[in-house]
């Protein structure tokens, strides 16, 4: 079985190659899936880069989300079928055309979803409900900001938050995304910069206490987040954007700044801030099948609809679908769609 992948040894952009692969029939518990769909998301760049620390060793295929259509099963698989339509994540090997993947990382795809939905959906679903429930704690009534707010996972974010009926505050890179934001509900935003952000988040709380972060930037836009938050505040790290760049490989030396630069928390005086600073990796997710799921049957007892497809590129156009996600000017998902 002929399967078509884009692979790399970790570095830089240009490393990604179209190659023809043979694919073996699934090995026990395995589901072959003709892949129709890939989603795409920051962690993917830093994998491409070799600045992931999950990164694969050596040549690898990248990409974490996809969804497709079951073309055969193993011994045992009793999950899914032969034709079903399915969505699932991976822990890389996802910009392919066919993968043999573990069948507990996949899932039917919900009646009335497209493929597109179904490859942009549970990367950013799980990441925002892990870390605004699991680990943010959040409690009706409370003040969440979320940044990144109109992109895959702040879209959920910010509808996980209002089903607890929290004030959401989102912020985002250009004024082009408010009307984003107006749609999806978010109560406030800030267009993120530096040198007023501190003014924009006092202007947006009101006088309320933040209560919870989503953090996904870093830097100063982190260290003021970090101040501005309310006693039993919890500051929730996912992502740090900004070690980010258009590009084709990274910018060493402005890596090297922004890392001596980077803002550094005292975990002695973290009882007298009494505030707390949490981490979270999907891979970590990921490898605990079994919590996975229990998280997505929480999910699903909340009403946060449908993933919202922003930008869609056929699969020969990866690479500059990439480029487009580099430069932060989507809204929503992007998405890689493979012939069939």
């Amino acid at each position: 079985m002929q399967s078509q992948s884009y692979r790399l040894k970790a570095g830089a952009l240009s490393n990604l190659n179209l190659v023809q692969e043979e694919l073996p029939p699934p090995a026990p518990g395995e589901v072959t899936v003709a892949v129709r769909t890939i989603g795409l998301n920051f962690a993917d760049i830093f994998a491409i880069w070799g600045l992931y620390g999950a990164t694969p060793d050596g040549v690898f295929t990248p990409g974490l989300e996809y969804a497709g259509v079951v073309e055969a099963t193993g011994v045992g698989v009793q999950n899914v079928s032969v034709g079903d339509r399915v969505m699932g994540v991976t822990r890389f090997g996802a910009y392919t055309s066919r993968l043999n993947i573990d069948h507990r990382y996949v899932l039917p795809l919900p009646d009335g979803w497209t493929l597109e939905e179904g490859a942009s959906y549970l990367v950013q679903a799980l990441t925002a409900y892990y870390g605004l429930v699991h680990l943010g704690n959040i409690q009706s009534g409370q003040t969440v900001l979320i940044h990144s707010a109109a992109g895959g996972v702040g879209t959920f974010a910010g509808r996980i938050a209002r089903q607890f009926d929290a004030y959401t505050i989102g912020t985002i890179g250009s004024d082009k995304k408010i009307g984003y934001l107006r749609e999806e509900g978010y109560h406030d935003w800030i267009v993120r910069n530096k040198r007023t952000f501190r003014r924009d988040l006092n202007r947006a709380l009101g006088g309320r206490e933040l209560n919870l972060i989503m953090e996904c930037i870093g830097g100063k836009i982190f260290s003021v987040g970090f101040e501005t938050l309310a006693p039993m505040g919890r500051h929730v790290v996912y992502g740090s954007a900004r070690y980010g760049s258009v590009g084709n490989r990274p910018n060493y030396p402005r890596l090297l700044w922004q890392f001596l630069t980077r803002p550094k928390i005292d975990p002695q005086k973290l009882p007298e801030n009494n505030k707390s600073v949490m981490g979270f990796n999907l891979i970590w997710l990921y490898e605990r099948a079994e919590l996975m799921h229990r998280t997505l049957a929480e999910l699903d007892k909340l009403d946060i609809g449908k993933p919202r497809v922003g930008h869609t590129f056929p699969f020969r156009q990866l690479p500059d679908a990439i480029r487009k996600f580099q430069g932060g000017e989507t809204t929503g998902k992007v998405v890689v769609t493979v012939a069939e």
